[in-house]
């Protein structure tokens, strides 16, 4: 049975952190990194939102990579050291096992309890896979162990996770993925999702059963226990809808009230009835607009699968 190694890295400081948020609260337009989204419950609850009829992306993905899992095996190649990106419970990885066959596989997320469980558990299902899982914000920065083996390393980005960077931000985090591909026979392979009816994107971010709205609300208990902040989430409602000039679903916390929350060392921020905090923004893409920023940071020999209604796409692309 392969050893499984748990490497936890904080990438960043707490000091930092609270630094960080603190100027994003103060902002003129308050916002947030979608990132502190994910603590434990808030990994939890999305991974409730990704059985939600009106949550497309996950189950669209997922019959693409069913439909078209052996040439994505063939793009990839047995035997690869498997980066999995914002791995969360690592069911997406562990579908592909089987076609895929890497030698390694390596979950990085910011969750780090989180993801730590899912590997533990995983490890029992594949023993003959060596599994390392990383505590890193890599959307920071993307310093892998020296002790990885450089050779034909595959990193995993599904989800359709890029759009939470805004299209400059999703260039240069895709070349530092790039850079991190320093071996041979290396590659990504990446979810996208295409530009489509407001409607359909509005209920995705915004379901009915509420789930979407208690994952942005448990925001508010992170920022509490990080910044031993005072907000209550009663005083808060959920808020998404689809901006075609951006391109992009926004999703914000909108104040139902007038109200000041103070947070430690004597932050405070007033915030007016029907202010918000702009907590994540999914951008949505064009399939050759997308090619072009593959190309632009670095990468050849595209290769795309899409479903039916071209919702949503796959793409894998090698180092050039």
């Amino acid at each position: 049975m392969a050893q499984l190694s748990q490497a936890m890295q904080n990438s960043v400081a707490p000091d930092e952190i609270q630094q960080q948020l603190a100027a994003g609260l103060l902002a003129a337009h308050a916002h947030t990194s979608p990132k502190y989204l994910y603590d434990v419950l808030g990994s939890r609850l999305f991974a409730a939102i990704c059985e939600l009829p009106e949550y497309y992306p996950t189950r669209t993905e997922a019959a693409i990579f069913t439909q078209h899992e052996q040439q994505i095996a063939a793009a990839i190649g047995p035997g690869s050291v498997f980066i999995d990106l914002g791995a969360g419970n690592c069911s997406k990885a562990a579908r592909l096992f089987p076609s895929l066959q890497p030698r390694q596989y390596v979950a990085v997320d910011i969750s780090v309890q989180f993801v730590a469980e899912a590997v533990n558990a995983l490890q029992q299902q594949f023993p003959q896979i060596r599994m390392t899982c990383l505590g890193m914000d890599f959307s920071a920065e993307l310093e892998l162990p020296a002790a990885l083996d450089m050779h034909h390393r595959q990193f995993f980005y599904p989800g359709s996770s890029i759009g939470n960077f805004a299209p400059l931000e999703a260039l240069m985090f895709l070349r530092r993925i790039r850079k991190a591909m320093a071996g041979s026979q290396s590659g990504l392979l990446i979810g996208v999702d295409l530009i489509k009816d407001k409607a359909i994107l509005d209920a995705a971010y915004d379901d009915s059963l509420g789930v979407t709205a208690a994952f942005n609300l448990n925001l508010l208990h992170h920022l509490n226990r990080l910044l031993d902040a005072d907000f209550r989430p009663a005083d808060w409602r959920h808020c998404a809808f689809y901006n075609s000039g951006q391109y992009r679903v926004e999703m914000h916390l909108e104040a139902k009230r007038e109200l000041t929350v103070h947070w430690q060392g004597g932050g405070e921020r007033r915030f007016a009835r029907g202010e918000r905090i702009h907590t994540e923004s999914s951008h949505k893409y064009t399939r050759q607009g997308f090619i072009d920023m593959l190309q632009l940071a670095g990468f050849s020999a595209v290769q795309t699968w899409s479903d039916p209604d071209n919702w949503f796409m796959v793409c894998h692309a090698q180092a050039a």
